[in-house]
């Protein structure tokens, strides 16, 4: 009996070793240089051990290649890293409609409309072909410039408060520490909840409120968290039979309350405001509108209405952050950068006389967008940038014929072309120069994407840099930012998850102006 369980046994270790590498040799069959994988991790090893930070792994990865294309593993999926400025320009613009997709990372389902487990899977980020195109339209005009200039208003109240709110702590002299990250998603979680879901609402004041609460707890990948997504990925159909969901349910089922709430009361009570949660509504003809309709009501179901809200919530809730974060950080570490783009944030209160910053005026900083830009090329978010092809195509890379079939996966490594010496001289220094009018025009095209590139990159981009930017303003109008006792310098990233966050966490002190 025994020899028969032992047998049993290893046939089925047997057959799960050859699962987990069915795909290891795709790359060595089609001629192909690619970093060897390891059984069911693939090259993700060091990034399960929490040896490497996701954003060091992936700019590791590109720097092992020195041909346009490079094959890579993230467990079982093999993927094509793009090395090359020139290809990605073929495959996320020439030849978009071979790319037009993301991988179905988060298991789109459009089965049941009334299912609200999976939202990300129903939001603009996973929606694909057609359906991507309609929410894409309907959502746009939601980032214009005029529609920012609306924001823009909210925006610096926001931020405003936020930074009075420091000033009442009765700072010492030598100045206080502060948790960054918690001041930023603070920040971007009261922007968020006025402009897509119509709440007002003060995290610095009211610090346990709800929504701040279950955004916090959407958006920490803790490991539990990290190991899910990663099962996710490679098992979405043993988690959809077991309906085990993503994310936290008690968190997600708020958010869906909160917007199928929001829409009732609006229609019941013909209120309309200039939201998100306005726009998808009028698109799917749930309440008149002063503009002439472009087109067919759209038939979206209430799981689409609430996707965008909670991915936009998602997205720029953590990223967005992220961005302050580490132009605080960078602020800190170049004393020499931090000083002149205090020269010009005094010029701007100047010319303001003390009052209400405005669109315009932000808009005009010039070296305040190099800052935030160069920020962007040494720090940007999305680490990498992938696409699925969806009809075989054939190109002529390194002398050879290679053909990336239909439901093959493309990955652009933001990172390490931001980090790349041949496109950016010296990049581990923080140079906002790279960025100036005088050079910025040298950058070579395709090299610097931290949102993305083509007819898909981000959606909320504009929205991100406003954010951003009338934080550091005011922080820099009423403080000099400076190293704290936790500080982590030189900076070093956390290897404990997929997140981009120091060692040590983003700790500031703020000292104030004289």
């Amino acid at each position: 009996m025994l020899v028969e369980f032992l047998a049993f046994v290893v046939v089925v270790l047997l057959l799960v070793y050859r699962w987990a590498t069915a795909n290891y040799n795709f790359f060595k069959e089609r001629g192909i240089p690619y970093k060897k994988p390891y059984p069911f991790v693939g090259n993700m090893g060091r990034m399960f051990l929490r040896q490497r930070s996701m954003f060091d792994l992936v700019t590791d990865l590109y720097n092992m290649g020195d041909g346009k294309l490079f094959g890579i593993f993230e467990q079982r999926k093999p993927l094509f890293m793009v090395r090359d400025p020139e290809l990605i320009k073929q495959i996320t613009i020439k030849d978009f409609d071979h790319f037009i997709n993301h991988r179905n990372i988060f298991g789109v389902d459009n089965e049941n409309p009334h299912d609200m487990d999976n939202l990300f899977g129903s939001s603009l980020f996973s929606m694909r072909d057609a359906r991507w195109k309609d929410m894409r339209s309907t959502l746009s005009p939601a980032f214009t410039g005029s529609k920012m200039r609306q924001m823009f208003q909210l925006m610096d109240i926001v931020a405003k408060e936020a930074v009075e709110c420091l000033k009442r702590d009765d700072i010492p002299e030598n100045g206080m520490e502060l948790d960054m990250k918690d001041y930023c998603t603070r920040f971007t979680n009261d922007v968020i909840a006025s402009t897509a879901f119509g709440l007002q609402v003060n995290s610095f004041k009211d610090r346990e409120n709800q929504f701040y609460k279950m955004g916090k707890k959407l958006t920490t990948f803790t490991a539990l968290m990290n190991l899910k997504f990663l099962l996710f990925s490679t098992a979405q159909k043993v988690f959809k039979a077991l309906k085990i969901s993503l994310f936290d349910k008690k968190s997600t089922e708020y958010f869906v309350r909160l917007v199928l709430d929001a829409m009732k009361y609006r229609q019941e009570n013909n209120i309309v405001r200039p939201d998100m949660i306005n726009m998808l509504m009028e698109a799917r003809g749930l309440i008149n509108s002063d503009k002439p309709k472009s087109g067919q009501v759209r038939d979206w179901s209430d799981r689409d209405i609430v996707a965008q809200c909670f991915v936009f919530f998602f997205a720029g809730f953590e990223t967005s952050a992220v961005l302050m974060c580490f132009t605080a950080h960078e602020l800190l570490e170049n004393e020499d950068v931090q000083a002149k783009l205090y020269e010009e944030v005094a010029q701007v209160d100047s010319n303001l006389e003390g009052g209400q910053l405005t669109y315009e005026a932000i808009m005009g900083m010039k070296y305040m967008d190099q800052v935030v830009s160069e920020v962007l090329r040494k720090w940007p978010a999305a680490i990498a940038v992938d696409r699925e092809c969806n009809k075989d195509i054939t190109y002529e890379i390194d002398g050879k014929s290679v053909e990336i079939k239909k439901g093959d996966a493309v990955w652009l490594p933001t990172s390490g072309f931001h980090r790349d010496p041949k496109y950016f001289e010296n990049p581990t220094k923080f140079d906002p120069e790279r960025f100036s009018e005088e050079n910025k025009d040298k950058i070579q095209p395709n090299t610097y994407f931290p949102f993305g590139v083509g007819p898909r990159n981000c959606i909320g981009s504009r929205f991100a840099l406003l954010e951003a930017k009338a934080v550091i303003y005011y922080l820099l109008r009423e403080f000099r930012i400076a190293p704290a006792k936790k500080t982590c310098i030189p900076l070093v990233l956390s290897t404990s998850g997929f997140q981009l966050t120091p060692k040590t966490g983003f700790w500031v002190k703020l000292i104030p102006r004289k």
